[in-house]
């Protein structure tokens, strides 16, 4: 309760502070707009306010589920702003189709830099680079190099080995009959897989690496709705030399690259031993030293896409497994089926494996449908870069787009009983081609920016659920989980978290 009330009074105090300063500072910092639109029309909009425009629409801090209401009374399709930031928001299908499909270039910027020289979200980022050469090049290089399906394939083996801790440290909390908060152990275990895959085997626990890079991931994901802010502002502040929130986000920053350029020293070190299998850090090192590379890389650009794939892959894919299982642990017609499957396709003598899931459809089937109520972004944020016309409605060069996947993955003109947790539709939903299908479903994004590692995300999802709901049974408080919903900075979290008993159903595996 107390992070609740923290974090509505940290909204409160910011959309305050804004308000009175925007009132005072209007006449020095606001113009009336020229006639951008010449003569045509831009998409409709809610009545607004003077100075705040539709801010005050946002008073609640679930912000997806405000604009999931304004869109639901006025339409698909509108044009919102938010003081002088002019916005584009979708909430249909239909309507992200037409968008991806026939801009997808121009909005492939993601527009999120707040602060140039930060390695979290700053401009040397794969996450805030506009689309040109170092996108295309990062995306090249990510998808020949460290997701394509042989990489993922052969670091099979690490994901196996921290899945094995996870199970061995989830049984010794059972046989301590201990609650478990699910969130910390998925992240503990999600960290360190992606940790061991990116940066090698040669790290051991003494270092405490793995353990440091969670830890600055947390603090990051606390910074993210405050860079939000400061991004979306920043142009009014800088006309007055201010800089929100600089000091936060360069002192995550700056520890991220003292700890970053140690591991790139250390890797640097032992970079010509030959027989040592290559990961990630050693592919980029070897990138940034090839004087004929494609593309000159730094090694900001190197640090900063570690950090964004620490940011990418841990809390957001732990939140969305710690919601699902709160959805099966209140559905126990659905926990049956599944361990129905699994024991069928597995059985009780070993743990599930990823070679398995291919045979488990009603687990994938529970994963997507987890993914689909409760996206762990549920806000899809691009950036027009030209003036373009979308259903004949004029659209402003440098307009923000705000594709609300929430409310897209909730609407009933595509899902039936959209609030309702059902994984048998993605039985029949996953036998349907892609045009059929649209944009109804949009958990990772879309278009040429949508995220690269989904079927990794896939794959741990699958294995950390499936290990779970194999090997324990889950003693709650009361009769259900209290699903009510919170942003931890822009990410989907459950605003209590889930904590509950394991008690050892299967097992132990002799791990």
């Amino acid at each position: 309760m107390a992070a609740i009330m923290s974090v509505d009074f940290e909204n409160c105090f910011i959309l305050t502070f804004l308000c009175f300063f925007s009132f005072l500072s209007y006449s020095f910092i606001f113009k009336k707009p020229k006639n951008s639109r010449r003569g045509r029309d831009l998409p409709p909009s809610p009545p607004s306010l003077p100075i705040v425009g539709h801010l005050h629409l946002l008073l609640s801090t679930l912000i997806h589920k405000s604009l999931q209401k304004i869109s639901s009374k006025y339409g698909p399709l509108l044009h919102l702003r938010f003081f002088h930031v002019p916005i584009i928001l979708v909430s249909s299908a239909s309507m992200a189709h037409e968008i991806f499909k026939s801009h997808d270039v121009n909005i492939s910027y993601r527009g999120v830099s707040a602060n140039g020289e930060s390695l979290v979200f700053g401009s040397s980022g794969f996450l805030s680079a506009p689309y040109g050469d170092y996108l295309k090049f990062m995306k090249k290089l990510a998808v020949t190099k460290f997701l394509r399906p042989q990489a993922i394939e052969q670091a099979q083996g690490v994901r196996a080995v921290e899945l094995e801790r996870f199970y061995a440290n989830l049984m010794e909390k059972a046989k301590k009959k201990e609650s478990v908060e699910i969130a910390m152990e998925v992240m503990k275990l999600t960290n360190n897989m992606i940790f061991r895959m990116i940066m090698g085997r040669r790290y051991s626990e003494a270092r405490g690496y793995a353990e440091r890079v969670m830890e600055l991931t947390i603090k990051s994901f606390n910074l993210t709705k405050k860079i939000f802010f400061a991004n979306m502002l920043r142009s009014m502040f800088e006309k007055l030399g201010i800089s929100l929130f600089n000091k936060e986000i360069m002192g995550v920053s700056r520890e991220y690259d003292e700890l970053l350029e140690r591991i790139l020293v250390e890797h640097e070190e032992t970079l010509e031993e030959e027989d040592q299998d290559k990961d990630m850090m050693d592919f980029l090192l070897e990138t940034y030293r090839d004087e004929k590379a494609e593309y000159k890389i730094t090694r900001n650009h190197i640090k900063s896409l570690f950090v964004e794939i620490f940011l990418g892959g841990t809390d957001p894919s732990t939140r969305a497994t710690e919601w699902t299982m709160a959805e099966i642990l209140n559905n126990p017609n659905i926990l049956e089926k599944m361990r129905e499957e699994i024991d069928t396709v597995v059985g009780k003598a070993r743990l599930i494996q990823e070679s398995d899931l291919p045979n488990l459809p009603y687990l994938q089937a529970v994963v997507k449908e987890g993914l689909r109520m409760y996206p762990p972004l549920p806000l899809v944020l691009r950036a027009f870069q030209e003036s373009c016309e979308i259903k004949g409605f004029y659209v402003p060069k440098e307009t923000v787009l705000v594709v609300n996947a929430y409310g897209v993955m909730r609407d009933p003109d595509s899902w039936e009983d959209p609030d309702v947790f059902k994984p048998e539709r993605f039985l029949d939903f996953s036998r349907s081609g892609q045009e059929e299908q649209g944009m109804k479903y949009i958990p990772f994004g879309a278009g040429r920016r949508g995220c690269l590692g989904s079927h990794l995300a896939y794959i741990v999802q699958g294995t950390t659920i499936g290990t779970m709901v194999q090997c324990f049974d889950w003693r709650i408080k009361g009769d259900k989980i209290n699903m009510e919903e919170t942003l931890a900075g822009l990410v989907l979290t459950m605003a209590h978290p889930l904590k509950c008993t394991p008690v050892p159903r299967l097992g132990p595996f002799g791990f």
